[in-house]
């Protein structure tokens, strides 16, 4: 059967049907679900679909259900290895509880990157942060 599948990007993806994936998309989103189909363009329908939320060594999974994902949003597929998974030293919190632990370290990233620019710049050094920059 598998010599009847032309190895290419979406025919290598037949064997992660029906498996539970972990998707991490350009935002920096990881989603974990069952992969139920795909296209050419590698668009993808994950079935039981969550969120997957994580800080330091704690967690949480927000449901989604359904999803369809555009291909051109992808960073990476992987298989969640099932028995691997419970070893995971994770220790699940609310979601809200995680997401403001993200903002208050985000906002603790912001302030320390003001002050690194601000010493770049007074050595003569221009700051890449800027989003007009980086196009």
């Amino acid at each position: 059967m598998d010599a009847l599948i032309p190895f290419t990007t979406s025919g290598s993806l037949v064997d992660l049907v029906d498996k539970k994936v972990l998707v991490v998309l350009r935002d920096g989103k990881k989603l974990i679900g069952v992969l139920r189909s795909y296209d050419q363009f590698a668009n993808f329908l994950l079935e039981d679909a969550v969120e997957r939320l994580h800080f330091k060594f704690e967690y949480s999974d927000v449901d989604i259900g359904v999803l369809l994902i555009r291909g051109e949003n992808v960073v990476a597929l992987g298989e969640v290895d099932l028995i691997a998974e419970d070893n995971i030293p994770l220790r699940p919190i609310p979601a809200d509880e995680i997401r403001a632990k993200i903002a208050d370290a985000e906002k603790r990233r912001e302030r320390d990157n003001i002050v690194k620019d601000k010493v770049m710049a007074s050595l003569g050094f221009v700051s890449d942060r800027h989003e007009g920059d980086a196009y």
